[in-house]
């Protein structure tokens, strides 16, 4: 489904990201982990076309789009849950999912927000609150809802469990596993590499810029140099 290869991003003449190469393929959960710095948040930036990358390629679904603006990137079929959740905090939780579907032209949409409001009851319970009034984990959860109403076939997920409480973290990799069981393909990054890798079918491992370790996401969860370096 994704395939990126030989990315290079450089901030000025900083090189941020060197020389990467992976892919995501249909049905997975695939995730990124690393320390702070590593070049995660980067390299989702650069395949959702916020950045544009010095060289390499960003293939979805057999098109290359690391010429594409973010807009037209979602047209394909692909959303992002950026860091920090980013909800417009002056809008209700109800104008955040409509947002959500802000391309879309099908009569689906108030179906679609219904169907959000049973998966997430605490934002149906909220739908008329102000974003911004919201909690950290209720806010992560709308950015997730939001991020769905563009119906994406790929989602990227950037550090969802940051600043969450441990209880809030695992209800939050609960819905990410349920979103990957509904037909959802997803590109995880997250700092919480325990959490990730017991999720993921397969990982890689950033370090400055650089993919160090790749593999099935168990085997790495039980790999010593892992342990050692990402889960304490």
């Amino acid at each position: 489904m994704l395939k990126v290869n030989n990315l290079d991003v450089y901030y000025g003449a900083i090189h941020a990201i060197k020389n990467i190469s992976f892919n995501v393929e249909q049905g997975e959960i695939v995730t990124l982990i690393g320390a702070n710095g590593a070049g995660k948040t980067t390299t989702l930036q650069t395949i959702s076309g916020l950045i544009k990358p010095k060289t390499g390629s960003i293939i979805l679904n057999d098109k290359s789009i690391e010429n594409y603006g973010a807009h037209n990137i979602l047209g394909l079929g692909m959303a992002q849950v950026p860091e920090g959740r980013r909800v417009f905090s002056r809008m209700t939780v109800e104008e955040n999912l409509e947002m959500g579907a802000f391309i879309r032209t099908d009569k689906n949409i108030h179906s679609d927000i219904s169907d959000m409001y049973k998966k997430f009851p605490r934002l149906g319970e909220r739908k008329k609150q102000l974003a911004g009034t919201m909690s950290g984990g209720e806010q992560q959860m709308l950015a997730i809802a939001r991020a769905l109403m563009a119906r994406p076939k790929l989602l990227l997920m950037d550090e969802p469990s940051m600043g969450l409480a441990p209880i809030l973290v695992e209800e939050i990799f609960d819905t990410i596993r349920e979103i990957n069981r509904s037909g959802t393909t997803i590109l995880l990054v997250e700092q919480n590499a325990h959490m990730a890798l017991s999720i993921a079918h397969r990982a890689y491992v950033l370090e400055t810029g650089k993919i160090i370790m790749e593999g099935d996401a168990q085997k790495l969860l039980n790999d010593e140099k892992v342990k050692e370096a990402y889960l304490g």
